[in-house]
């Protein structure tokens, strides 16, 4: 058994099905806000997840028509105002570490995004490798509407690379919510769903994604992010090694049996 089956914590849920593990926000009446504990929680899953060898995808998604509202107004923003400054930056490293366990996680995770998704439920879906949205879908790093300035959580280094400097620059200086469709325009999100059909294209992306090579996918992510901050020649260099790797990897070897024997081969992610 997958050591993330019966993984449960008060706001949240996870499904452990085919090789595709599913967290789910769940507090659909505050539209799945997150608190300190499930801060905590979600960090705890997905750096756990490194050890665990059967889960392959991660989606991550939200109960209720939402996807999540951001920090929780009163469990977390209210506290926040009677800490020190030392408090404070515990917090600012607790929401950091979700991220960096996101990004560290070697399995891919793919955000299905409906209604809202603010604050650091934008960042959430940002810190993603996919995202699936709806029409519906409200994405908004809304940091400044608070007081706050648009760099939290990393959004300034990875917001741009996804959809631009001057884009990313509009929705982290204003606030505002991007639609759906604007999402879909500017690379926000890979393709979008109606809602009701959302869930079962999440999960049919992560299937086809699982049934691929598991450590062949775990070292294109690690690339991805390694080369952000690396020449071309450095990055050619680093994919040279680690593409080595992936040739000693049995799932190389299904793959060349399969094509002699004309027949697809059937990965096992080692």
């Amino acid at each position: 058994m997958t050591p993330l089956a019966g993984h449960v914590a008060r706001h949240l849920s996870v499904a452990v099905a085919g090789g595709v593990a599913t967290v789910t926000l769940d507090r659909p009446e505050r539209k799945n806000p997150l608190t300190f504990e499930s801060y905590a929680e979600l960090a705890r899953l997905f750096r756990a997840a490194a050890q665990d060898s059967e889960t392959r995808v991660f989606v991550l998604a939200g109960s209720g028509g939402n996807f999540c509202s951001g920090g929780d107004v009163h469990e977390i923003i209210g506290p926040l105002l009677e800490r020190d400054t030392k408090g404070l930056m515990q917090f600012t490293a607790l929401t950091g570490e979700l991220v960096k366990s996101i990004r560290a996680c070697p399995q891919p995770i793919i955000a299905a995004v409906d209604g809202i998704a603010a604050g650091a439920g934008a960042i959430l879906a940002m810190a993603a490798d996919l995202r699936l949205g709806t029409p519906r879908a409200k994405v908004a790093f809304l940091f400044n509407r608070v007081g706050l300035a648009g760099c939290d959580m990393g959004a300034c280094a990875i917001l741009p690379r996804i959809i631009g400097q001057g884009r990313a620059s509009e929705l982290l200086y204003l606030g505002r919510s991007m639609s759906g469709e604007e999402g879909l325009a500017w690379g926000f999100f890979n393709r979008l769903a109606p809602p009701e059909t959302l869930e079962a294209e999440a999960a049919a992306l992560a299937q086809e994604i699982a049934a691929g090579p598991g450590f062949a996918h775990a070292m294109t992510k690690r690339m991805l992010q390694m080369e952000w901050a690396m020449s071309v020649e450095q990055a050619i260099e680093a994919e040279a090694v680690a593409q080595a790797l992936c040739m000693t990897t049995q799932d190389f070897r299904r793959a060349h049996a399969g094509f002699v024997a004309k027949r697809r081969p059937v990965f096992r992610g080692d």
